[in-house]
């Protein structure tokens, strides 16, 4: 199927595509994500972290990936390596920043009381309780912002990539304008990839914060530790190839 579609000029463009979604779903990138949107409640949040995610990657993709191919380049294998390394430390640092929130968060348990008399333990964090439940706490606005860490995370996997996908790209296509729209439709794909996990990661993450705090805070810890493990993973084999 896929040698069909890579026959015709609308088969490559739909296969760079499919293949951005999926590359949207390789365990860094995931690892990421997740531990940037780990923090948030809210569904919507969550997604748009995913698919600011998307927009970074896609950005400098097609700066570097799109400039290699109209201007015939090839990107360093050595050069490659070291973008590696630094996306397992970038990983490594994001991790450890979700670890060291939840201790800041200082979550603990104490029994609460209803008004039926029913008695339980109770998962609770009052970090800064002063400011969240002031008399001027609900007198504010919420500006949208865009997650500028988020993007620039997606803006360095996407330098990260860049090699991989202009050799991929040169193989498959022998047109500059086929090889550039091929690396647009992969970067649009990776956004709907990423927006797509980013939908099912917010699933649990923003029920548990609302229903179960120790179950929301074990999820976080989880994925803080699996993104440090990840990270070290990628720059230790980044490392041996330098």
């Amino acid at each position: 199927m896929l040698e069909a579609l890579a026959g015709s000029g609308a088969g490559i463009l739909f296969l760079g595509l499919l293949i951005g979604m999926q590359h949207a779903l390789e365990a860094d990138h995931v690892a990421a994500v997740s531990s940037i949107a780990a923090r948030q409640t809210k569904v919507r949040n969550i997604v748009t972290h995913g698919a600011v995610w998307g927009l970074g990657h896609t950005l400098t993709l097609m700066a570097l990936s799109g400039g290699a191919i109209a201007f015939g380049l090839v990107l360093d294998e050595a050069i490659a390596n070291w973008l590696e390394l630094l996306v397992g430390l970038m990983l490594v640092g994001l991790g450890l920043n979700l670890i060291y929130m939840l201790i800041k968060t200082k979550v603990h348990f104490h029994k609460h009381l209803h008004k039926d008399g029913t008695n339980h333990f109770h998962a609770h964090s009052h970090q800064d309780e002063e400011t969240l439940h002031g008399n001027s706490s609900h007198n504010h606005t919420h500006p949208s912002k865009l997650p500028i860490r988020t993007l620039l995370v997606g803006m360095m996997h996407g330098v990260a990539g860049s090699a991989a996908l202009v050799i991929l790209t040169a193989a498959t296509v022998k047109s500059v304008p086929l090889g550039i729209g091929y690396i647009f439709l992969f970067g649009i794909g990776s956004i709907a990839g990423m927006a797509f996990l980013s939908a099912l990661i917010a699933i649990p993450l923003a029920w548990s914060a609302k229903t179960l705090t120790i179950a929301n805070t074990s999820l976080q810890a989880v994925i803080g530790s699996a993104t440090c493990i990840l990270g070290l993973t990628v720059a230790l084999k980044s490392a041996n190839a330098l």
